[in-house]
C-alpha cells in the first residue's frame, strides 16, 4: 500500500484505496466527506456520504478499533476532518489524497447512501 504521512495523517493515493475497496474489510471504513450535491453528481459506489459539517454530531457512531478513510473532491476537506478526528481520539484515520479529482475508477450517480445519523454511521457495513 503506497502512503506517506502530513502533518501527522496517513495519505492513501487511488491505487491504495481501490485495493482497500476491493478486500471490504469489515474493519476499514471509507467514508465521502462532501457535500449532497457533490456526492450525487458521482461517487464512488459503496462509499456512504457523511458530509464533513455532520461529523461533529456523529462522532458517537465511529468506532476507534476501526480504521476511516475520508474521500473528498480534492482531499483537503478529508485532510481536515482526519485532522478532527485525530484530535478527537481517533488515531486510526486515513486521508485520499488526490479526492474525486484523481479518481479513475467507477463512479455512480444518485442518492447512494446517506448517513444521518450516529446509529446509521455504528451498523454501517463495508
Amino acid at each position: 500500500m503506497s502512503s506517506y504521512e502530513k502533518d501527522g495523517i496517513k495519505q492513501i493515493d487511488k491505487d491504495s484505496l481501490k485495493d482497500l475497496l476491493s478486500k471490504k474489510d469489515r474493519n476499514q471504513i471509507v467514508l465521502d466527506v462532501r457535500e449532497l450535491e457533490e456526492y450525487v453528481s458521482g461517487h464512488i459506489p459503496g462509499v456512504p456520504l457523511v458530509p464533513m459539517h455532520s461529523i461533529p454530531n456523529l462522532l458517537d457512531g465511529f468506532d476507534k478499533d476501526k480504521e476511516y478513510v475520508f474521500v473528498c473532491r480534492s482531499g483537503n476537506r478529508s485532510q481536515n476532518v482526519s485532522l478532527f478526528m485525530k484530535e478527537q481520539g481517533f488515531h486510526n484515520v486515513a486521508n485520499y489524497d488526490g479526492g474525486m479529482l484523481a479518481w479513475d475508477g467507477d463512479t455512480s450517480k444518485g442518492e447512494g447512501t446517506h448517513i444521518q445519523t450516529f446509529e446509521e454511521l455504528k451498523n454501517f457495513k463495508a
